[in-house]
């Protein structure tokens, strides 16, 4: 009976131990929402109570895919200037780029949020993740003359080279007889194949044979599903001791594919430096006479950022539009007719042929408005002794960040938010009194950002946009499958857009 006895005495002891830690961690809390609600620094700034009250409902729309979505929803119902989560504000009004973005007058910058930029242990800093000013003024330095207009120029061949052989690789799966016949296929795996045989090509001098092979290289599967696994750790990282507990339950095999993922680069990086060759490409200018002007790590580890964002980015923006394009038959009839009017054929469209045209560039740019490829922009942090964002004062270290896909559809910014209308970038429509869209606020559309971290690759990334429009809608009749429609509203975002596929049918134009 001992054993009964000691353990109906330690019982009662345990359980009101028990009951005191729940208590504790009850009432703790309970303080901590009703601070965040009402004495917090920030308790003033509208919002939805749960999201005010804890950093929770934040990380499971994000882990959900729909945080874009739901801030959004959240911006009309609360206003332009929204609490999202008790320490974070987050900003639909145009101002804030100026604000946020652009060096103040006083010398002081809103720097990257270390939640969502802070490099991994064990990885030097890329041109993405160096917070500090200086550490990232001189890695762009080094890269920007890779990504210039005249360096471009240089680098048209290879552009040219790719997509020509999209189109190649597209009327392939047309089966051409007696009569012209259509195929249909999904255009997410092709733009994406171009887009990363192109990075491979500029960044390594060495493509990844997408386009060759018509299937994705095995590497650029795991960067794909690395980019949502990203969600998981920045998510962590509101809580200290969730993200330890994460890393270390982090398995080895996982660990190992990271490492053979930036051993990938590594070797790839270390092959193009052994060229003999010189070659327009980005390496050619991070090296000087023949020796690298930063450390290896952190070439290794930009260039590791560089095939991500080079790729995927564009590869978003061509789907998104395409996917507009097909369902509005008025407006892709215009397109191809502007462009097979302009061009006898494939060669003649250059870049410097298509830098003017006006329906191209008015289609491209409704295409950022529709289908930002980075939706949801990430936070910057509010430098020492605070500042002013949109109006509102704000106290050191408070993240903030701007709702560019908000604003892309609030109907006091554009009209018919919702539909896709690229007359609106016209220049009659900025001029002309009596266009429904000649109080559209355009400047709130900014693909690229503004300031000194402003996207580098944008000369690329709109080269290959121009390119791959106009030569495959040149060379294709493009037509909407019904039953296949996409939603571009209805896509998951985690950090980057979860694309699904787009099936359309084509067919040989009377002009290929």
């Amino acid at each position: 009976m001992a054993p009964f006895t000691i353990l109906d005495s330690d019982g009662p002891y345990a359980s009101s131990k028990f009951i005191i830690a729940l208590l504790v961690l009850v009432a703790y809390f309970i303080f901590g929402v009703v601070r965040n609600l009402f004495f917090h620094p920030l308790s003033k700034i509208p919002g939805p109570p749960a999201w005010s009250a804890s950093r929770l409902p934040f990380i499971w729309s994000l882990l959900r895919g729909t945080l874009i979505h739901d801030v959004e929803k959240l911006h009309r119902k609360y206003g332009p200037v929204l609490r999202i989560a008790p320490d974070e504000v987050t900003f639909a009004g145009e101002e804030a780029y100026q604000d946020i973005f652009q060096i103040r007058p006083d010398g002081k910058q809103f720097l990257k949020d270390a939640v969502w930029w802070e490099t991994q242990p064990g990885l030097p800093e890329t041109i993405l993740s160096a917070i500090n000013p200086d550490a990232h003024s001189h890695i762009r330095k080094i890269f920007a003359p890779a990504f210039t207009p005249r360096a471009l120029r240089d680098q048209e061949p290879i552009l040219q080279r790719y997509i020509n052989l999209l189109v190649e690789r597209l009327r392939d799966q047309i089966v051409v007889g007696p009569e012209r016949k259509s195929a249909r296929v999904d255009l997410v795996p092709w733009l994406n194949f171009t887009t990363f045989d192109i990075i491979g090509d500029l960044g390594f001098g060495d493509s990844f044979d997408c386009l060759q092979n018509s299937r994705y290289h095995p590497w650029t599967k795991l960067l794909f599903s690395s980019v949502k696994a990203a969600t998981w750790v920045a998510s962590a990282r509101f809580y200290p001791l969730v993200e330890f507990l994460l890393m270390k339950c982090i398995p080895p095999s996982l660990m190992k594919t990271q490492t053979d993922h930036y051993n990938r680069i590594a070797n790839k990086v270390q092959q193009r430096l052994n060229f003999e060759v010189q070659r327009p490409d980005i390496l050619s200018d991070v090296l000087k006479d023949g020796k690298e002007t930063l450390p290896i790590g952190e070439v290794n580890s930009t260039f590791m950022i560089l095939t991500t964002g080079g790729s995927e980015t564009t590869a978003t923006l061509v789907s998104g539009t395409l996917n507009y394009l097909v369902q509005c038959p008025q407006k892709l009839s215009k397109l191809t007719r502007e462009i097979r009017s302009r061009f006898q054929n494939d060669s003649e469209i250059t870049l410097d042929a298509l830098r003017d045209l006006p329906y191209l560039n008015a289609v491209i740019n409704e295409g950022f408005r529709m289908c930002p490829p980075v939706p949801w922009v990430l936070p910057r942090r509010v430098p020492e002794g605070g500042g002013a964002v949109c109006g509102v004062w704000l106290p050191e270290r408070t993240p903030v960040s701007i709702q560019a896909y908000t604003m892309s559809r609030d109907p006091t910014y554009f009209h018919s938010p919702s539909s896709f209308e690229p007359e609106r970038w016209l220049p009659e429509a900025s001029t002309n009194p009596q266009s429904p869209f000649f109080k559209d606020r355009r400047g709130a559309v900014q693909p690229f950002s503004v300031g000194p971290r402003n996207c580098l690759g944008q000369h690329i990334a709109m080269a290959e946009i121009r390119l791959m429009l106009s030569k495959l809608v040149r060379t294709f009749d493009f037509e909407v499958i019904e039953e296949a429609k996409v939603k571009w509203e209805d896509l998951r975002v985690f950090l980057l857009l979860e694309k699904k596929p787009i099936e359309v049918n084509i067919k040989l134009s009377e002009v290929a």
